[in-house]
């Protein structure tokens, strides 16, 4: 089976990259040799893989604001020309898109056949490509997932933690809903599928984030818990990380409210049982402690 991988040097890309190389012939593309602003056509004929994998997207939500076209590019664009081509050959697609799809309002999971109303530039273009995937007819498995993060990279938890180290308190909004999910975990899932033949359940969408919710507030709260248990020296103490609302961070691109998915679908269509949220915040601590120490 010969795989071939965008976005490999990202956070889920890099995880991805351990996850698949055992499935087959992997050929993982960098931002410089898999430039999504650019045709893909070429590099599509070229490998002919079996299976396409899309980690590779415009996330910088607040500066999409400023270039839309930039990121309806690599977000919508191009991903419906890997969508194309899947289904000119007959390839697996398989795409990772975002709770930023959906307006985030009331208190209840979103599942897959909810309506969306994208908040922001982001979401619209994330919800461009999804589209475009349904619209070529291709086999397909896109994976809908929220709050990312990962020991490479930049992200929420790395910087709360390296905070924690250096300041006495910290301002943590509390009024947003959503479910942290490990780039390891995003790897392992697409690994499963892909290893089982996406042919044999139905092409779709689904959320794919561990089970439980919290708060942004409640994240934080977990991370400085554990890495406390690890032996970082950390400053903020638990009683320190004071709770805010959102619209104490006003930022260019609005943002859900509620990003929590309902994950019952991926779950009964691959046998599995996903654990909370906590067990992978565990290990990513456990992971990187000793870099902040």
């Amino acid at each position: 089976m010969k795989i071939l991988l965008f976005g490999a040097n990202g956070q889920v890309g890099w995880e991805l990259q351990r996850a698949l190389a055992p499935l087959g012939t992997l050929t993982a593309l960098s931002r410089v040799d898999g430039d999504l602003e650019k045709p893909l056509r070429p590099i599509l004929e070229r490998e002919a893989p079996d299976v396409i994998v899309n980690a590779a997207a415009y996330t910088a939500v607040d500066r999409a604001e400023s270039e839309p076209e930039r990121a309806q590019r690599i977000n919508g664009d191009a991903v419906g020309e890997m969508a194309q081509a899947a289904a000119e050959s007959g390839a697996l697609l398989v795409h990772y898109s975002t709770d930023y799809v959906f307006d985030g309002k009331g208190s209840a999971p979103y599942r897959e056949d909810d309506a969306t109303a994208p908040l922001n530039t982001y979401g619209r273009t994330k919800l461009a490509g999804e589209t475009a995937i349904r619209a070529s007819g291709c086999r397909h498995a896109i994976f809908r997932t929220s709050w990312v993060y990962a020991a490479r990279g930049k992200n929420f938890a790395r910087t709360i933690l390296e905070r924690a180290t250096t300041l006495d308190s910290l301002k943590v909004v509390a009024d947003t809903w959503g479910v942290p999910t490990s780039a390891e975990l995003l790897a392992d899932v697409a690994a499963l599928a892909i290893h089982r033949d996406a042919g044999r359940f139905p092409s779709g969408t689904y959320h794919l984030v561990p089970s439980g919710e919290t708060t942004w507030h409640g994240y934080a709260a977990v991370l400085l818990e554990t890495a406390r248990a690890c032996g970082v020296p950390l400053r903020v103490a638990a009683e320190a990380i004071h709770p805010v609302a959102a619209s104490a961070f006003p930022a260019p691109a609005a943002r859900p409210l509620n990003s929590r998915l309902d994950n019952t679908r991926i779950q009964d269509a691959f046998g599995l049982q996903l654990p909370d949220w906590r067990m992978h915040v565990r290990r990513f601590v456990e992971e990187i402690a000793g870099s902040i120490r």
